[in-house]
């Protein structure tokens, strides 16, 4: 097989994740919905699908299009970088657990995470959406599709903050010790 087929492969691959984790949303939509969960800022859902969907395609599209070349110097760190915004996000994911989604909602009287990623991060998933932005295209030279989407994400990522910040100023602080430990 081609370095181009791997790579069709490898974004393959993605795509299923992709939708494992939309299946996993969907459950805890459920989940949220059953609490008494409300559903924020979805005007912009459709957008990130279709981005992220766009996203997927041009990755592929440009490299056979294009014929972009892999180079290792380029892929193997991509790569390397891929598969850690794999793992963070998927730490997001078993840290939230059903509170978790792809949607913004919020359930009335349910803390804010700060375990896991979050200890370090406010949003780790979007940090992970960034790395991954930039990896997956970058793995085989899709520069264009690397370039355009970061851009393109950058401006729904705006949105989607304000949306998510707003969310949450409605939710109780986490609890924080008021003793320091030595």
């Amino acid at each position: 097989m081609s370095s181009a087929g791997w790579y069709t492969l490898l974004v393959a691959v993605v795509a299923v994740i992709r939708l494992v984790e939309l299946s996993v949303a969907r459950r805890n939509l459920q989940w949220a919905r059953e609490r008494g969960g409300v559903e924020t800022g979805a005007g912009h859902y459709p957008v990130m699908v279709a981005l992220h969907t766009a996203f997927l395609v041009g990755c592929v599209v440009e490299v056979w299009v294009a014929q972009r070349p892999f180079l290792p110097a380029l892929g193997w760190p991509m790569l390397a970088l891929l598969v850690a915004a794999h793992a963070v996000r998927w730490w997001c994911i078993r840290t939230l657990g059903p509170q978790w989604n792809t949607r913004v909602v919020r359930v009335p009287g349910m803390p804010l995470v700060a375990a896991g990623p979050y200890r370090f991060f406010r949003h780790p998933n979007y940090v992970a959406v960034v790395i991954e932005g930039f990896a997956l295209p970058l793995v085989h030279t899709a520069w264009i599709t690397a370039v355009s989407f970061t851009v393109l994400n950058a401006v729904l990522l705006r949105v989607r903050l304000q949306v998510e910040e707003e969310a949450l100023a409605g939710s109780p602080q986490p609890e924080r010790s008021l003793t320091r430990e030595a």
